[in-house]
Order: C-alpha cells, then sequence, then structure tokens
C-alpha cells in the first residue's frame, strides 16, 4: 500500500459529497430562481450529509457556494438575483470532510444558452479534460497550461490569467498553483501523492478581469461571457485519480434532458 492511500481515500469522500451536492442543485437550476435559494439547497445538503461547506467566511465569504452567471469569471456572491432563460452559470462547492477539502465546479444552462455560449462551454470542459489527462508523476506543471491555454486559443477563447488552480487536502488553498496557461517542460514536477485543482476560466472575449466592489466577484471586463469547470485530482503512481466525478454522470450541460 502507498504512504498516500489513506489520504486519498478522504480526499474521494469530500469530492464525492461535493459532486453530489452540485447533482442535488442541478434539479433546481430554471428561470425564476435565485442564486440565494441554491446557494441554500447546496449549504443544507452538505449540511445534512456530514460535511461543511468551506467557502462559508473562507476570508470573510458571506455565502457557501460562488455562483458565476454569465460575464462573472468566478467568486460569485449568491443574492436575491433571479436567474433568467438563457443565462449560463456557474457554481462551485467546497465540501469539508473529516477535516478533508473536496473542489468542483461546473457550468450550467438556464433552460437553454446561445451557440456562442455553448461552445464557450464546451471548450473551456474540454480543456480542464485534457489536462487532466495528461497528469502522472514526472510532467510539469507547464504542460498543463500549455495544454489548456493551445486548446483555448485554437477555438479563438482567451484563457483568465488572474486565477488559477491550487493545492488542495486538509488545507482548502495551498501549494502549488496550477497556472492554466505555460510552456511545456517549466514549473514543478509532479509527484505520487500530490493533489489539487485544475480550474480553467475561459473567456469569449479578451482575458482581462476587474473585481466588482464587494471585494469577492470578478467580471469580464469586456462584459463577454466567462465559463468554468474544476475538479479536485489526485497523482497516482501511475496517473490520476478524479476526487470529485459526478455520481449522476453529470459531466457537461445538458444535464437533464
Amino acid at each position: 500500500m502507498n504512504n498516500y492511500s489513506e489520504f486519498f481515500k478522504k480526499m474521494k469522500v469530500a469530492g464525492n459529497l461535493a459532486a453530489r451536492a452540485l447533482d442535488e442543485v442541478t434539479f433546481f437550476i430554471k428561470p425564476g430562481v435565485s442564486t440565494d435559494y441554491l446557494d441554500n439547497i447546496c449549504y443544507e445538503f452538505i449540511r445534512d450529509n456530514g460535511g461543511y461547506s468551506a467557502p462559508l467566511y473562507y476570508r470573510g465569504f458571506p455565502k457557501s457556494i460562488c455562483t458565476s452567471a454569465n460575464h462573472i469569471v468566478c467568486h460569485g456572491i449568491p443574492s436575491e438575483k433571479i436567474l433568467k432563460e438563457n443565462d449560463i452559470l456557474n457554481i462551485d462547492v467546497t465540501a469539508i470532510v473529516d477535516g478533508h477539502h473536496g473542489d468542483t465546479s461546473r457550468m450550467f444552462f438556464v433552460s437553454d444558452a446561445s451557440i456562442k455560449a455553448k461552445n464557450l462551454i464546451n471548450t473551456t470542459y474540454e480543456s480542464m479534460m485534457k489536462a487532466i489527462e495528461l497528469v502522472k508523476p514526472g510532467i510539469r506543471l507547464g504542460d498543463i497550461g500549455e495544454t489548456i491555454q493551445n486548446h483555448v486559443e485554437k477555438k479563438g477563447f482567451s484563457v483568465v490569467k488572474d486565477f488559477c488552480g491550487h493545492g488542495i487536502g486538509t488545507t482548502f488553498h495551498t501549494h502549488p498553483n496550477i497556472l492554466h496557461y505555460g510552456k511545456k517542460n517549466t514549473g514543478i514536477t509532479l509527484k505520487p501523492g500530490m493533489s489539487f485543482t485544475i480550474e480553467p476560466m475561459i473567456n469569449e472575449g479578451k482575458f482581462d478581469v476587474k473585481i466588482l466592489n464587494d471585494g469577492w466577484t470578478a467580471v469580464t471586463k469586456d462584459k463577454s461571457l466567462s465559463a468554468q469547470f474544476e475538479h479536485t485530482v489526485g497523482v497516482t503512481d501511475n496517473g490520476y485519480e478524479i476526487f470529485t466525478e459526478s455520481v449522476k454522470s453529470f459531466t457537461q450541460p445538458p444535464y437533464l434532458t
């Protein structure tokens, strides 16, 4: 038995709860619903299943999930704002179970989405999965960044550079930073037992972002659409393990047909 197997088991439990919270909230996302309502669903689901919502009060964040619609890149704060038909929405959930963190996010259509939005969302998901499929001992972080950047830019979109993935475990955010752009054969070398998030934020327009006055919400400067997916992964002896896979096989929208 390797020396990280117990750690990975606990990461899988936390990741599974976060993924199941996203599975659960999927059924409530529709026009006329507030993001506050979705926040409450996730909070209660995680609480009722033995976990705690890591974002709640983290560095002063006031809610238990992040809800980022349309041109919001990340860290959108749930509110009474009502979702409208053809909005696109990212929900980012982190569950703590037995001191371990599972961090994941998915994109959602609010009833439907434009062709342009669907292309953006598909490209974002593809870029994350292409990067995850690279993960194994011996590759370097620059390999991950270059893979994402190349895929996204070939499709005419841009990679947000102000935010990145991160190491995760018994701490919510720790080293290393996982950049979603870069050059092959640069950065630290992956080793078995490492765990981190891969969470590319991809913009329809330019990569520039700004932070709103609430100190959290990041938006595209040019007000173009933005999309993000996120998984928590671990480096095994010969590859990777995803800790935050959907129990219902909800990978990318539409999830309910």
